[in-house]
């Protein structure tokens, strides 16, 4: 059943949005910078990964090359990257890790996985084809010191101007947020987990 709207609460709404449509005109008018941004998706709660590879939809969807570059997660066979394997080679995915730390269980190990992921990042950092890289899990190579922060930080931000990166992960490192242009942070509200839930196929992975 729909809400009945007398004709004095529309006029007041249509007034009201009318001031608000020249504020939000006027403010979207002074926006005229164009560049390539640094994003990072950080927090407890679930879902940096998902929105990372949302953006890269909308990115293939204005036929634009991305790049994924997987940091820890090697051990797990996802279907976001099956998915993405039906647009061929507008997508290049790399699974570089071997596993989440307590599963390797070898510093040097994951040491050496890192820096072969950040050898790939910059390859394709190089490559003006891309334009969107997802470096999914660079944050926690970071946290766990696999890689030189200062290094990182300096590559990403001297990445070519049409360039977009997102990282994901927990615990970003204050110097990348300092660097980052667009910072969001899940906060965990509710998980299924606490719950007895498994990861469950096309949820988590």
């Amino acid at each position: 059943m729909s809400k009945t709207v007398d004709g004095a609460a529309a006029e007041r709404h249509r007034a009201k949005m009318s001031k608000r449509k020249v504020v939000q005109d006027a403010e979207v008018a002074g926006k005229t910078i164009e560049k390539g941004l640094l994003i990072v998706h950080t927090g407890a709660g679930k879902g940096k990964s998902t929105a990372a590879f949302g953006l890269a939809l909308r990115m293939l969807g204005r036929g634009r090359r991305v790049g994924v570059v997987q940091f820890i997660k090697g051990a797990w066979h996802t279907g976001e990257r099956d998915a993405f394997a039906a647009f061929g080679d507008q997508v290049a995915w790399h699974t570089m890790g071997e596993g989440f730390t307590w599963e390797t269980q070898d510093l040097v190990r994951d040491i050496a996985a890192a820096e072969r992921a950040w050898a790939k990042v910059l390859e394709m950092m190089a490559d003006p084809s891309f334009g969107l890289m997802i470096l999914d899990e660079l944050n926690i190579a970071l946290r766990y010191d696999y890689l030189n922060l200062q290094a990182v930080v300096a590559a990403l931000g001297a990445r070519r101007p049409g360039l977009h990166i997102v990282v994901t992960g927990r615990n970003a490192k204050p110097e990348l947020v300092a660097a980052a242009d667009l910072v969001t942070e899940m906060a965990l509200v509710k998980h299924h987990f606490t719950a007895g839930v498994k990861a469950q196929a096309g949820i988590e992975f």
